[in-house]
This record gives C-alpha cells, structure tokens and sequence, in this order.
C-alpha cells in the first residue's frame, strides 16, 4: 500500500540495486553517538534515533524529500521522506554511505525512520547480497529481516484475481486491480501451500524497468525466482525489484 500523496507519480525515479554483490568499506564501527542496529530496534517508536547505513535503493524524491532503502551488515532500515536537495538526492549511489537523525516510527507494520529525518553524506561503501528467505516465509523469524535485500527461490505463481469477463489472472494493477498500466503490480505466489502476495511498487520500479514487465507477462503456474526489498504491509508485502523464471 502506498502512503505517498498523488503528486509524487510524477516523482518517481528509479534506482534499484538487484543483484549487486557485497562491495568494499568497514561497516562495523560506528561514529560517537551512533546507534548500532540492535539499539534502534530496541529504541522506542517516536524517540530520536541516530544511524549509520548504506542506500541500497532510492524510491523517490519529491519536493526536497527522499525515500530510501538502506542497510548495514547487522540490518535494514527504511527512511521515508528524509529531508533532501535534489542535488544531493543524485548523489545517493548504491552503496553510498549516510547518517541519518531522525524519529523511529511503525506504519502498519512497517519500522522505519519517518518524515523529516536529516542525513549527511560519509565516507564508506557497502552493497548488500540478497539474502535468501524462502525458509522463512512461514515463520516468526521472517520479520527480522524486515527492510532487508533478500531473495525468493522457486515460487509459484496463482491467481492474482480475475479480470472485466472473470479470467483468472497473474497479476493485478492495484491491489483491488482498480488501477492502470504505470501502477503497483500486485501478484500471489505461493510455497508450501501458503500464499503470499508480492508487489512491484511504481515509485521503485516503474513501468520502464524489466521486473514491470516480466510480472505483466507471468503466467499462473510459472516457477520463479525474485529478488527485493523486505517491505511490510500488515504482514509481509516485498517491494520486489527481479523476477526471472525459476532455475
């Protein structure tokens, strides 16, 4: 589910990292004052945290504001609508290293650092591996890779909802398929007899980018493979940025 206003669809700027492997830089020390990954997840939600983390992903900027996901080598952490120039917004590469100051929130299940949050720029450069969960899709464990780069392993795709003459289909613009092509995708895949729905969330992927276009051409019953980001929805909801036919 989205939580941007409408003005943001014209934001939109992709910039996802799938794939990427592990890069150079100490991610273990920690400035003066800084939080390690444990100590933000113990904090309080609206306390003031301070982290230091690496963009893994930039989902958009609008008006001075910049959406981010990001990760360590302990954990992940979604920053939503952190204070940001345009220029320095161009300056978040994958890997990019940054302190972030802001307040600890949770949005239907989702812990993130909300609006408002200020960063700078450090020196370091980290670039996580997928992280394969498959195993844990089922499990209370799973949430504690909420926000991570993770991977999915020989899924299955099922019915997403039916279209306008009740054919079923594979996926859905809009989660209520109320939408258009340039919209959320949402798709079911399944393993183990549980269902799971996935989303390819149009501010991060758009529909110019190969992941847009390999779920319009899934078919029910495909096995695939995906990778993304650990996004929460009132339960697990990955925000995914690959999907490849099964290997």
């Amino acid at each position: 589910m989205k939580k941007f206003t409408a003005v943001l669809l014209a934001s939109a700027l992709v910039f996802a990292c799938a794939g990427c492997g592990s890069k150079g830089g100490d991610t273990d020390a920690k400035s003066e004052g800084v939080m390690t990954y444990d100590e933000y997840m113990a904090a309080e939600l609206d306390s003031e945290v301070v982290i230091e983390t690496y963009v893994q992903a930039k989902q958009a900027w609008w008006e001075d504001k910049a959406t981010v996901y990001t990760q360590d080598k302990d954990g992940a952490y979604f920053v939503y609508n952190m204070t940001c120039s345009e220029a320095d917004y161009d300056k978040l590469k994958p890997g990019t290293k940054i302190k972030v100051t802001g307040y600890k929130a949770e949005w239907s299940g989702e812990v993130e650092i909300a609006e408002g949050a200020t960063f700078e720029i450090e020196d370091g450069n980290y670039v996580a591996e997928a992280l394969d969960v498959t195993s844990l899709l089922a499990s209370d464990e799973l949430i504690n890779h909420q926000n991570k780069f993770v991977s999915f392993k020989g899924m299955t795709v099922e019915a997403a909802g039916q279209d306008e003459n009740g054919n079923d289909v594979a996926f859905l613009y809009n989660w209520d398929g109320s939408g258009q092509d340039g919209d959320d995708l949402y798709f079911n895949v399944s393993l183990d007899g549980n269902t799971y729905t996935f989303t390819v969330e149009s501010y991060l992927c758009d529909n110019s980018t190969d992941v847009y276009a390999a779920v319009k051409n899934l078919n029910i019953g495909d096995k695939i493979d995906m990778e993304g980001f650990l996004y929460w929805y009132e339960g697990v909801n990955p925000h995914i940025t690959s999907v490849k036919a099964a290997k």
